[in-house]
This record gives C-alpha cells, sequence and structure tokens, in this order.
C-alpha cells in the first residue's frame, strides 16, 4: 500500500511530524523530512534511516515559497514523484487580542497559512501529472473552539480546514485527495518545554483522561494519508480525547510561562 512511494513532511524534526515519518518510513515510504532547524533534521533523519527506512533531511523555512518549491522539485529528481504530502509546520503563538503585534501576525500568517497553501500547491502540480496523491493539512481543535490568549492562531487553523474542504473542488478531478486534522493537547517536546505539568493539566480536564501521545496523532495520519482513506476528502477529523465535546478551559497557571505575543 506505501511502499515505494515518496512523503514530504514538514516541521517534523520532532513531536508530530517526526513521528508520522517515522511510520511512513517504517512502512517503506521514501520520506522527505523537513525542518527548519538544520541539526534537528538531520538528527531525525538519521535516526529513521538507523531504523531501515529512507529519508532524506531537507532543512529550510517551509514558510518561504521558493523554499517549498525548490523541495518539491527535488524530491521529484530523486525520487520521480511525489504521493503524499503533510503540512505539519507552523508556530503557536499566544497573546492577549488587545496586545498582539502585527510583527507576530505576519510571522503567524506565512507558515500557518501561507506555508500550507503552497506546499499543497506545490505538491498537487506535481502530483496531477502522475496519477494523483494524497495531501493531508495540520489544523487544531482550536480551529473549532475557543481558547484563551490564541485568537490569532485559531484563526489560521480554522482557515486550514476550510482550505481542505475547498480544494476538493480542484483537486478531485486529477484523484488528489486533502484532508485535515485537529490535534487536541499532545505531549511533545514543545508543549513539555512550554509546560512541564502540561500533562498533568490535561489529564484532568481530558474525558478520556489523559492528553494525546504523538502517536495517536500519527495514526490517524497514516490512515488518511492510506489508501484505506480513498474516498475520504474534505474532511477534517478531531482528535482529542473527547475535550471539544465539553471543552473545559485549563487555569490560568497553564498560562503563566506563556510568552505572550
Amino acid at each position: 500500500m506505501f511502499a515505494g512511494r515518496t512523503a514530504i513532511i514538514t516541521g517534523a524534526g520532532q513531536g508530530i511530524g517526526f513521528t508520522i515519518a517515522r511510520k511512513l518510513a517504517a512502512h517503506g515510504v521514501n520520506v522527505v523530512l523537513n525542518d527548519l532547524d538544520p541539526d534537528l533534521a538531520e538528527l531525525a533523519a538519521t535516526a529513521i534511516m538507523n531504523e531501515g527506512g529512507s529519508c532524506l533531511a531537507y532543512p529550510g523555512d517551509a514558510s518561504e515559497v521558493e523554499f517549498i518549491r525548490k523541495m518539491v522539485s527535488d524530491t521529484v529528481a530523486k525520487f520521480g514523484a511525489i504521493h503524499y504530502a503533510v503540512a505539519n509546520a507552523g508556530i503557536t503563538t499566544f497573546g492577549d487580542f488587545f496586545e498582539y503585534t502585527p510583527e507576530s501576525m505576519q510571522k503567524l500568517l506565512r507558515l500557518n497559512m501561507a506555508g500550507t497553501f503552497f506546499l499543497a500547491q506545490a505538491s498537487a502540480l506535481e502530483m496531477r501529472k502522475t496519477g494523483g496523491g494524497s495531501i493531508l493539512l495540520m489544523s487544531s481543535v482550536v480551529g473549532v473552539q475557543a481558547h484563551k490568549y490564541l485568537a490569532a492562531y485559531a484563526m489560521t487553523k480554522a482557515a486550514i480546514q476550510m482550505l481542505a474542504k475547498n480544494l476538493v473542488l480542484e483537486l478531485s478531478p486529477y484523484h488528489i485527495r486533502i484532508n485535515s486534522i485537529s490535534p487536541g493537547a499532545t505531549i511533545t517536546e514543545r508543549t513539555l518545554a512550554i509546560e512541564p505539568e502540561y500533562e498533568q493539566t490535561w489529564k484532568k480536564i481530558t474525558p478520556l483522561g489523559k492528553p494525546a501521545t504523538t502517536e495517536d496523532i500519527a495514526n490517524t495520519a497514516i490512515f488518511f494519508l492510506s489508501d484505506q482513506a480513498g474516498h475520504i476528502t474534505g474532511q477534517n477529523l478531531i482528535i482529542d480525547g473527547g475535550w471539544t465535546s465539553v471543552s473545559p478551559a485549563p487555569g490560568e497557571e497553564h498560562f503563566k510561562d506563556v510568552k505572550k505575543n
């Protein structure tokens, strides 16, 4: 089902992106692993190759359109085609609405929205030459549910869901599927760095009694990319342990060490 195919995954040096890359490589996919941090990209790719996977580190800024186009072009030159693209790269900016700055907004929009849009575009241009493919976008539960200090970030994540829905019209004639997934609270290196008590905080307010692991999110991503989801396109799936069904907010202690933008 996957063997011999090729995937690009942005923001995959660690966390959810890395776990998706690792799982795809374990299924025989040639993975082009992007991260802004060259050291992280190399370490991640080496870890996957040490497990027997095919993985090429491709560090660079996934918010830059020319970089995205070159990455896609180089991937096709090396592997012959692109079958999967995962627009995982993104940033989270917390900030009081009344104090949020234009500089933070521009940085957020460039990566979360423009980076996602143009990776989908560049990948789809190649996929339509070779009979199709599957594109996965990374949204968030805050794209459907309000969360304090995340107005700007939530706006981008809601937009990503609409992008997946809208592009069904343009991509389906070329047998290209596009979907998005919306992780809730997930234990990653980044979330633990922001809040050491992250796991305990979200255990208390998640109906299933625990936040997600990167495996939880990656398993869903693999399904959407796979042929088993061959008749699914334009959809968004929430993976949050039931949080959006009840939506309790963490206490103010959740934000005490968060840098406002």
